[in-house]
Parts: structure tokens; sequence; C-alpha cells
């Protein structure tokens, strides 16, 4: 059985997707497909789940931090059924508190390291996706006896 499981950032314009290792915890930034009036670009998105083979996905519930729901809640979920239907893979959803900003944090800290160089927006997409991931793999192992 595959451990290996697909994260999904999702917003109006752009869908950062990310990989991760259930087994070693390891999460890894893909790419960013765009995201127009509402259907996504989905040929990248079917040649990360045809490369990736995944166990499940993984999509970022953006909700209030009071738990109540944000405008894009309704589209976010939205996307999470018509993913589920597409690949007929579980579809899991972790609430996406601040992993735009944990995201353009991890950027801003490469650059002052030397790391990273140019930063698009479709890159911090990307690892909101691996911060997404990350979080929801982490509840998994927590969640072991």
């Amino acid at each position: 059985m595959s451990l290996t499981y697909l994260g999904f950032d999702f917003g109006l314009k752009r869908i950062g997707i990310a990989t991760g290792n259930a087994d070693t915890l390891t999460v890894m930034p893909l790419c960013t497909v765009l995201n127009r009036n509402g259907t996504p670009d989905w040929q990248p998105i079917d040649n990360a789940v045809h490369e990736w083979n995944p166990a499940g996905l993984v999509v970022g519930h953006p909700v209030q931090t009071d738990g109540t729901d944000q405008q894009i809640t309704p589209h976010a979920s939205g996307f999470a059924r018509r993913l589920g239907k597409r690949y007929d893979l579980p579809v899991h959803r972790v609430e996406e508190h601040y992993s735009s900003i944990m995201a353009a944090d991890l950027i801003r800290n490469g650059r002052q390291l030397g790391t990273r160089k140019q930063t698009q927006r479709q890159d911090i997409d990307k690892i909101a996706a691996a911060v997404i991931l990350e979080r929801w793999l982490s509840r998994q192992t927590d969640a072991q006896p």
C-alpha cells in the first residue's frame, strides 16, 4: 500500500500541490496550477496523481480562527469533492490556518540564509500545500497508539 499523499492549497487563482510520505513524514512542494473561473488546470493534477500514485489526497480547509467558514470555504470544499470523484481516492481535509504565512516565512528565511533567490507567488502556493500536508501527516502520526 502506498504511503504517499498529495496535498493541495486551494485558491481562487492558483492551487499549490505537494507530495509527502506518511512513513518518513517528509514533504516536498511540487507545482502550482492555475484555477480559472473555478476550473482548475486538471492536466498537471492528473500528471501528479499518475506519477505519485497516492493513497489519498489532502486539501486545506479554509476557516476562520473561530471555526466558521470563510468566503472561499465552499469553493475549497467543492474542489475536494471533485478530486475525490475524479480520482476515486480518499480526500482528507485539514484546517489550513496560516499556511500561506508560514510558507512566506520559510521563503523569507531561505533568502536570508542565501538558499533562495527570487520568489514568485506560485512558490508560496506550493510551499503552503507542503505545510498543509505536513500538518495532516503529523496529526496522523500523533493519532496512532
